[in-house]
C-alpha cells in the first residue's frame, strides 16, 4: 500500500518537510529528501500503529490527484507516495516459536500471571506498550 505525501522543499537553512495528509497530524521532515521521504515512512508506521492500539480505523490511501485538488494550500509542492508494509495492519494470530533460557521463561510466566494473562498476551502487552530500550532515554 502506498500513502500520498506532499513535500515542501527545503532550504540551506530549512528542512525538507513531508505531511500525509490522510493521517491527521502525520508529518515528517529531514535535512535531504532522501532523510525526510525515510522519516516519513517512519512516521506513517508509527501513527498507523498508535491508531491500531487506540483502536480508530485506518484511512485508506486517497488518490493525489483528489488530494491535489483538496488542498491548494499546498500549491507548489512536489506530491510523492511513500509505500507502508500492509503486513502492518494484518491482526491474524500468527504461532511463532521462540528460545529463552529457562530463567527468563520462568519470570515471564510469573509476571504474566501477575497480571492474569497468559504468556502471550503477555509478551504482546508488552510489545505493544512497553518502552523501546534500544532508543535513546
Amino acid at each position: 500500500m502506498r500513502y500520498p505525501v506532499v513535500i515542501e522543499p527545503g532550504t540551506d537553512a530549512t528542512a525538507w518537510g513531508v505531511v500525509v495528509p490522510d493521517l491527521p497530524g502525520c508529518f515528517s521532515a529531514g535535512d535531504t529528501l532522501e532523510e525526510a521521504l525515510i522519516q516519513a515512512e517512519d512516521a506513517i508506521t508509527g501513527w498507523i500503529e498508535a491508531a491500531i492500539d487506540g483502536g480508530q480505523a485506518i484511512p485508506s490511501p486517497t488518490h493525489i490527484e483528489e488530494l491535489r485538488a483538496a488542498h491548494p494550500e499546498f500549491e507548489g509542492w512536489t506530491w510523492a507516495l511513500v509505500k507502508v508494509d500492509p503486513a502492518m495492519l494484518d491482526d491474524t494470530l500468527e504461532r511463532v516459536n521462540i528460545s529463552l533460557p529457562r530463567r527468563v521463561l520462568h519470570r515471564l510466566d510469573a509476571r504474566a500471571k501477575r497480571t492474569g494473562e497468559t504468556r502471550s498476551g503477555f509478551i504482546a502487552r508488552m510489545a505493544i506498550e512497553g518502552r523501546d530500550h534500544t532508543a535513546p532515554a
